[in-house]
């Protein structure tokens, strides 16, 4: 099968269909699944050299990263990499936006280099839903929890979100904290709508009604997202004591927005992060957060992705602890 033969099934132009493989973003959605159906169905490869094609199978692991300003993404993939540096396999590192579909991406990445096994660090489960069922690699989704997705090649190991939201607020209510806002956040994200979650379950806990709450402030995870939302707060004129912020990177930027409105973190505003980036333990002041054991977690990933690929192992799902690291960005009150 060629191009032109992808064309002629499904209509669509030449241009078109080289647009869809390449994975250019002006192609319509309609035009973009009719063409992924007829590569899934033929198997069609793009840009693989006749040599490649005799071959009956490759070593090739793909790594799809799902958002491009996230710091605790690179950490790991630098870890997934010491993993593999030893084995015989090639990994292929692909990023997609925070706000893309990273499974309709993966597919095509698949098809592509002729992928045996696949990484996802990141995921929407709508995206897995409506499209996983075309990918039949194993698969471990690393930082989303999926057992319940119902997908047979499809391992997940992650951090419980919602108790790890949930014990950062309790401490900032254990401290005195009544008015807590949260920062942070993309629409259709499981991680953040299970981050969030747990941010209002503490605070029922302790009683408070959902119109109590401090306010919300929803933005990509990166530091500039982290700064708007918390200067977007400020300006709005609640009064606010704490904030929990649903990554480190957005911590991060909200401290700096609190700092440019001439208050101090923690004297006039505490501030909790979650993920434990490297980063966070060397800023000023010490930020305070919800720390993934990140080589545990990406340790975890490859060992199940191995046994998948080399002993038939099952697919499983697994939570990594947590810890509550308490540093010097929140006061009591």
């Amino acid at each position: 099968m060629t191009i032109k033969d992808i064309a002629k099934e499904t209509g669509y132009s030449l241009g078109t269909v080289s647009r869809v493989l390449n994975n250019h973003p002006n192609v319509s959605e309609k035009a973009r699944k009719a063409i992924m159906e007829v590569v899934d169905k033929h198997g069609f490869i793009l840009n693989v050299s006749a040599k490649n094609l005799k071959q009956s199978q490759s070593e090739n692991i793909i790594i799809v990263v799902k958002g491009t300003f996230n710091e605790l993404f690179p950490v790991m993939v630098q870890r997934i990499q010491m993993f593999f540096r030893e084995t015989r396999y090639t990994l292929i590192t692909e990023y997609v936006d925070e706000e893309s579909d990273e499974v309709t991406r993966a597919r095509e990445v698949c098809l592509e280099k002729r992928a045996i096994g696949l990484i996802v660090l990141g995921g929407n489960k709508e995206n897995f839903v409506k499209g996983f069922d075309r990918i039949h690699i194993p698969t471990v989704l690393v930082t989303n929890y999926a057992k319940d997705w119902g997908f047979d090649n499809l391992s997940s190991v992650a951090t419980n979100d919602l108790e790890g939201a949930k014990k950062a607020v309790e401490y900032l209510l254990k401290m005195g904290h009544r008015s807590i806002a949260l920062v942070g956040g993309t629409t259709g994200s499981d991680t953040s709508d299970e981050r969030r979650i747990g941010w209002e379950e503490a605070q029922k806990k302790y009683g408070l009604k959902p119109e109590e709450f401090g306010p919300e402030e929803k933005g990509r995870y990166s530091f500039e997202a982290g700064y708007k939302a918390m200067d977007k707060i400020l300006k709005s004129g609640k009064k606010i004591t704490a904030v929990f912020a649903l990554a480190d990177v957005m911590a991060i930027g909200a401290v700096s927005a609190i700092s440019d409105a001439g208050l101090k973190v923690p004297d006039d505003i505490s501030v909790v992060g979650y993920d434990g980036i490297p980063m966070g333990a060397y800023f000023c002041p010490k930020l305070t957060t919800v720390k993934q054991s990140i080589d545990k977690i990406c340790d975890r990933s490859c060992e199940i992705l191995v046994d998948c690929l080399e002993n038939e192992g099952t697919s499983r799902h697994e939570y990594i602890p947590f810890d509550l690291d308490l540093r010097q960005s929140v006061k009591e009150i």
